[in-house]
Formats: C-alpha cells, sequence, structure tokens
C-alpha cells in the first residue's frame, strides 16, 4: 500500500474545515445543552453540506472530516460522527423504501440517528447481547405503526428455522423486550439502528438488525450523565412491534452489519483522537515557545523540548496508521479489521497520552474549567472505551494475526 499523503486540495479542504468548525460550529456548539442532542449545531452541519459526505464519501474523507473538525470544535466533530454511525447500516444495508425515509433527512441535519448496540451485561462482548426479538405473526400491522411503502427484505428461505417466515408485506413481526445502554443520541434520536437477538443461544449468528424509528409504541428511555458532555442515554424495550420492512441486512446476520459499520467508524475514531492530539500539542508549542522559566523560555529545557519532540513523534506516527486503515478500507483490503483495531488502539492512547503530557507541560492553568485542555482531557477518555475498548482491539489484532498464520500454512 502506497505511503498516505494529503495531496493540495485535500489540504485546502481540512484548513477550510478547522475554520468553519472554529467560526460556524463552535459558537453553536457553545449554545448547547451538555448531554443533550444539539439539533441547531446538526442542522447547520448539514446545511454545510458535512453530512451528506458521510454517504458520498469513503473512509479516508470520513477520516479527514473528524480530524480537522476535532480540533477546532469537538462538539462538532461527535455530532457528525454519531449522524454517520447511527445511518450507515441504513446507507448500506437498507432497503429503497428505508433510505428514502431516512437518510435524506439525515443529510439534512434534520433527524437524528443513533447505533443501539451495547447493553447493561454486553458491552465489549457484543455477541451476548439480550434484547430479545419474540416471533410471532399477525394480520395487517402492528399495533401502533404507520405502514410506509416499500418490500419486505427477506423473501428466500431462512437458514435459521426459529426465525418466522418473512413476507414482503411486512407481515412476519416480532416484539423486542430488554434494555439497551451507553447509547449515543439517546433518548433523543429520531430513529435508531436496533441489534436485537432473533434466535437463542446462537450468539453472534443469532443477531439481526432493525431499523426502529423513535416513536414506536414501548420505547422509552433516560439520559445518563457522563463524564464527556456528549448525548448518551438507555433505552427501554416493552413489547416494540417491528415488522419485516425493519429489518437491516439478513435475519440471523445483524452482527455482520454491526462489525461492517464499526469497521469503517474505528479508523475514524482514530481520526477523531488525531485530532484533539494535534490541538494539544499545538497548544503546548505555543506555550512552552512563550512561557518564561528558569531565565529563559521553557522550550530551551532540555526535557521540555524533547517531551514535546516525543508528543509529535507519537501524533504523527498514529496519524499515518489512521490513514493506512481508512485506505485499506476504501481500497477493499482483505486486513480492514485488524488494520481498523490497530488505528483505532494506537491513535485513541496516543491522544491519552498526549492531552496528558500537554496538561504536564501548561502546569495548574491547565486543570481550569474553560480551558482548552480541560476539556480535551474530558473528551480524550472516552474513545478508548467505547465502539470497542483498547483490550478489545487487542483481541481483534491477535485472532487476526493467528488467523492470518494458519491462513498461510
Amino acid at each position: 500500500m502506497p505511503a498516505f499523503s494529503l495531496d493540495p486540495p485535500q489540504t485546502a479542504w481540512c484548513a477550510e474545515l478547522r475554520t468553519l468548525a472554529a467560526e460556524r460550529l463552535r459558537p453553536l456548539a457553545e449554545k448547547g445543552e451538555p448531554g443533550h442532542v444539539n439539533r441547531a449545531l446538526v442542522a447547520e452541519l448539514g446545511q454545510l453540506g458535512l453530512l451528506e459526505r458521510l454517504f458520498t464519501s469513503g473512509a479516508v474523507d470520513l477520516c479527514l472530516m473528524r480530524e480537522s473538525l476535532a480540533y477546532a470544535c469537538t462538539e462538532a466533530e461527535t455530532a457528525l460522527a454519531l449522524q454517520g454511525l447511527g445511518a450507515h447500516p441504513v446507507h448500506a444495508h437498507g432497503t429503497p423504501a428505508q433510505r428514502d425515509r431516512w437518510l435524506p433527512r439525515v443529510a439534512e441535519g434534520t433527524a437524528i440517528a443513533a447505533f443501539a448496540l451495547s447493553e447493561p451485561a454486553a458491552g465489549s462482548d457484543a455477541a451476548a447481547l439480550e434484547l430479545r426479538a419474540e416471533a410471532g405473526l399477525e394480520e395487517g400491522p402492528a399495533e401502533g405503526l404507520e405502514e410506509v411503502p416499500g418490500e419486505g427484505l427477506v423473501t428466500d428461505p431462512l437458514p435459521v428455522e426459529s426465525a418466522p417466515a418473512a413476507e414482503p408485506d411486512g407481515t412476519a413481526r416480532w416484539r423486542l423486550t430488554g434494555e439497551k445502554c451507553w447509547i449515543s443520541n439517546a433518548p433523543e434520536a429520531d430513529f435508531y439502528t436496533v441489534f436485537a437477538r432473533t434466535t437463542p443461544g446462537a450468539g453472534a449468528r443469532g443477531v439481526t438488525a432493525f431499523l426502529v424509528p423513535a416513536d414506536r409504541p414501548g420505547l422509552g428511555g433516560t439520559s445518563l450523565d457522563m463524564l464527556s458532555p456528549h448525548p448518551i442515554g438507555a433505552l427501554t424495550f416493552d413489547a416494540v412491534p417491528v415488522t419485516a420492512d425493519d429489518v437491516l441486512g439478513e435475519i440471523d446476520r445483524g452482527f455482520r452489519v454491526a462489525m461492517g459499520t464499526l469497521n469503517l467508524f474505528r479508523p475514524s475514531v482514530g481520526a477523531f483522537a488525531v485530532g484533539m492530539a494535534r490541538a494539544a500539542l499545538d497548544a503546548t508549542l505555543a506555550h512552552t515557545a512563550e512561557r518564561d522559566a528558569f531565565g529563559g523560555k521553557l522550550k530551551d529545557l532540555q526535557t521540555v523540548a524533547h517531551q514535546v519532540a516525543e508528543m509529535a513523534l507519537r501524533t504523527e506516527a498514529a496519524r499515518l496508521m489512521v490513514y493506512a486503515a481508512a485506505t485499506a478500507y476504501d481500497e477493499g483490503a482483505e486486513d480492514v479489521p485488524k488494520r481498523a483495531a490497530m488505528a483505532k488502539l494506537l491513535a485513541t492512547e496516543t491522544a491519552q497520552y498526549i492531552v496528558d503530557q500537554a496538561v504536564q507541560l501548561h502546569g495548574a492553568r491547565a486543570l481550569r474549567r474553560g480551558h482548552l485542555l480541560e476539556h480535551l482531557y474530558c473528551e480524550v477518555r472516552a474513545p478508548r472505551v467505547y465502539e470497542g475498548a483498547s483490550e478489545v482491539q487487542r483481541g481483534i489484532i491477535a485472532k487476526e494475526l493467528y488467523a492470518g498464520r494458519e491462513a498461510a500454512q
């Protein structure tokens, strides 16, 4: 794979994104309520055409957007990323009716999307999820549902006997019962990509993805107060009705939908982390160049200069791995899961180190409320946990390495 470098149009676009984030998006972010969806900010992302690019561009462009926005406005970056994460399964696996109904509104910033995979007892071990999709056949629309023009997804015979027959008019029904937790944009999203167990005891092979509008009867939720100021909540499903027209992909093959989405977004989580690391590094360069200490500038102390050099080295290494993974995704390489895991792992762990060292070199001023580094310190911790914790990424890397060795023998 060729070494990654930005061409002049990409460099100019990134500079433009940083300016837009600072001048148009950050003021809207500052007016938002922490822990809640900022619809004005999302609408502005749509007005700028950035949300539409989630569906028309590749992984490299996604990473460029997330890194550039994160540098100047982490709230804008997160709002864009959550729209993409929640809506990508619809874009990649939805029926024409599902895509026509939701994707234009997501691109405009008028509909909020969410990706509902994690549960109270199934976070890192996503295949252990327990939200039940209990089968049952009814005639006519399920209670509380409106008919949506379109055709059902699954018309071929199913390999799993416990799955109900899926008819083109959506008369196959399930009732979703259980909980989801740590769901971004919940409970304020307009629709959710929900992963539920359709075949008990089948692990990852018995999970189905559903598109669930927020107004379905029996669907409720609460907000969670988290360290980072993102909109995150828990969802409750009390016999929420879904039909064959709500299935994304194939019955009992929903884990593929989840993993395909994560393989795309994990490198871009790394790009988010790199954007924060670069912001912390630039702030440190400015501070150490101007701060008087011990008869000179802080940068004149060898221990400080070497620390700044180490920060720059690690940031650039993480950045290169992120874009190598994104390029591999866009080129359809076979080792995308390994590269995506490596990119997320290295970049998020690196960003944690960079921000922490930046705080150390700034001293007490970085601990004050409202300081850039105080904000980044709160933001940088979560990416090491969500979309697969660092330990999960190491497990994926090891699994892929051993699988490659076995295949080569």
